[in-house]
Parts: structure tokens; C-alpha cells; sequence
């Protein structure tokens, strides 16, 4: 198949486009380059350019028969959206549905679409599984579930069928070393860690300590983006095969509190970790843990790299390849 990556070459979308190509598919790249790096497509067919530009998707679809597309192309950041949140409903909502209206308009009816375990808010009881109730606290989170309804509509009206992915933690880096999270400004939180086990970093800001999880710090379900990506070619088969749109939690079922992974990441490093303590950031849930049982059932996925020593040392590797 040809699918259309928007975001590829992002950090998710560009580990997206080497499992596409090692699947056999031909990943084409829609990426306007203002988070992600031209180098991380890997030799992929990139077209610069933003999703929510008309100008730019009219020749894309007439000119490469797109059969299906990924979207990785949302803002992600909690904080940020809370202060600005203008942004992220004009990228994670107004771009997106001008290519929803442009994939009609070519009749390319199916789609992946990169959701979030922040549709969830503060969650009353963990872990959390696609019936537990969407109450989104922030911004993003709120883009995000307006998405998912607005797929839904879509669907009833235009039959156009969509598996969305409520990641909850993506994290690591490409087994092989050939890519890892190159975010600029980084705010995720291993591989902040981590760029402080290599000196590139003072330290480690740890937002809160009287959260009420054991240990006080909030209290995470990481993925790893290997997982993630194979969980994407599952959903991708799925609706090749036919199937309904539907929503899926992508998590490993296990939560680690922001200091347990400080631990962890000194123990596979051997380095010491210096940590300065902040209040809370405004938006942060205590708790976000999944149950991905449903895409384990429905899409055949389980995840190959469950253990949180595993996601670090990967992102690790990455980490020591810039130094």
C-alpha cells in the first residue's frame, strides 16, 4: 500500500515510516519540518508542507494515489496548550479536518489517527480501559476527543473508517539505533533524564511531589515506539480487512511514577541524576495507566518490549550516538 504519513518525520511518524518500508508498504512523508527532521524519513519520499494547507494537498492526492494515511501530525504538549490554546485547536483540529476533506475529495477512506490517554483527564480508578469516562482537563486532550467525534460523524456520513490510538507514554528509540526523539524543546520526561546521565543536561525538574500516588510524583504507562508503531500496522490491517472504525488504548498495563524512572534510568546509565523539585504544571493528571486489553483481543498486538529497563537502555543507545 501507499500511506500517506502526515508527521513522518517527527519522532513517532519517522519510526512509523521504517516499520512501514520493513512491512513491505511505501510510506510517502507530509511534513512541514517545524518538529520533525528531513533526515529521519531515512530515504522516504518527503513533500514539506503543512496538512492544513489546500494548496499543498490537491497536488499530493492527485499525484501519488494515496490508498490510506497516518496522522502524527498534532501538538503534544500539556503545558503549552493550556497557555496557548489557539495553537492546538488550529492544528489538532482546523488542519486536521482539511485533510479529512481532502482524503474525501480523493476518496482515500481510511485512516490511523494518533489519539491520547489525556481524553481521559483525572482518572477516577486505573487502569484505564476505552469504556472508563472521557473528561479531558486540558486543551489537548479536549482537540483530541473533538477529533474523535468528529471521525465518528465522519464515518456515519462519509464512510470514512478510522482507528484511533489513545497512546498513553510513547518512549525509546529504534532498537537498531537509527532513530530517537530529537524534540527541540524536549519535554519528555525520559529523555530529559537521560540528557542528564550524558552531562548534556544539569539537571532533572521533577513538577510535583504531593500527587497522591505512593511516592507523591505522578504516576505514568510507557510504551515503547517500537510497540507503538507495530500496534499502527495491526490497526492498519484492520481496516484494510474491513473493519469498523474504533478507538484503542496503547499502553503496557503498568505504571511507573516519574521518580521510579529516575531510579531506573540510573540504574541501566550507571550515572548519577541531579534533580531540582517544581510545583505542579497546570493540566497533569496524578495517575494514567492503561488497559490495552481490547487492542490485544481485537488487533493481535501485544508489545514486544514491555519492561521499562528495556525503553530506557534503547533510548539510551540513542542518547550516546550524539555524543
Amino acid at each position: 500500500m501507499k500511506v500517506l504519513v502526515v508527521g513522518g518525520a517527527g519522532y513517532i511518524g519517522s519510526h512509523m515510516v521504517k516499520q512501514l518500508r520493513n512491512a513491505g508498504h511505501e510510506p510517502v512523508v507530509l511534513d512541514d519540518l517545524s518538529n520533525g527532521h528531513a533526515d529521519a524519513v531515512l530515504g522516504a519520499k518527503l513533500i514539506v508542507g503543512n496538512c492544513g494547507a489546500p494548496d499543498v494537498l490537491e497536488p499530493l492526492f492527485r499525484s501519488q494515489k494515496i490508498d490510506c494515511v497516518m496522522h502524527f501530525a498534532g501538538l503534544i504538549q500539556v503545558e503549552e496548550s493550556v497557555r496557548e490554546p489557539a495553537k492546538y485547536y488550529n492544528n489538532n483540529v482546523c488542519a486536521m479536518m482539511t485533510l479529512l476533506d481532502a482524503m474525501l475529495r480523493h476518496g482515500v477512506k481510511e485512516l490511523v489517527f494518533s489519539s491520547t490517554a489525556a481524553v481521559y483527564g483525572q482518572a477516577g480508578s486505573t487502569p484505564l480501559d476505552e469504556s472508563s469516562p472521557i473528561s479531558p482537563i486540558n486543551p489537548y486532550g479536549r482537540s483530541k476527543w473533538f477529533m474523535e467525534q468528529v471521525l465518528q460523524d465522519y464515518e456515519s456520513a462519509y464512510g470514512l473508517r478510522t482507528i484511533s490510538l489513545r497512546y498513553f507514554n510513547a518512549a525509546g528509540a529504534d532498537p537498531d539505533g537509527e532513530l530517537g526523539e530529537r524534540h527541540e524543546p524536549e519535554t519528555h520526561l525520559i529523555p530529559l533524564i537521560l540528557r542528564v546521565a550524558s552531562g548534556r543536561q544539569d539537571a532533572i525538574q521533577v513538577f510535583g511531589r504531593d500527587y497522591p500516588t505512593p511516592d507523591g510524583t505522578c504516576i505514568r504507562d510507557y510504551i515503547h515506539i517500537s510497540d507503538l508503531c507495530n500496534a499502527h500496522l495491526a490497526a492498519l490491517e484492520s481496516l484494510r480487512s474491513g473493519a469498523k472504525g474504533s478507538a484503542y488504548n496503547l499502553g503496557n498495563g503498568k505504571g511507573f511514577s516519574v521518580a521510579q524512572i529516575i531510579e531506573a534510568a540510573k540504574s541501566v546509565t550507571g550515572r548519577p541524576i541531579q534533580v531540582i523539585e517544581r510545583d505542579r504544571r497546570a493540566g497533569d493528571p496524578a495517575i494514567l495507566v492503561a488497559n490495552a486489553d481490547r487492542a490485544r483481543a481485537e488487533l493481535g498486538w501485544s508489545p514486544r518490549f514491555p519492561d521499562i529497563e528495556d525503553i530506557i537502555s534503547h533510548a539510551w543507545n540513542w542518547e550516546r550516538t550524539g555524543l
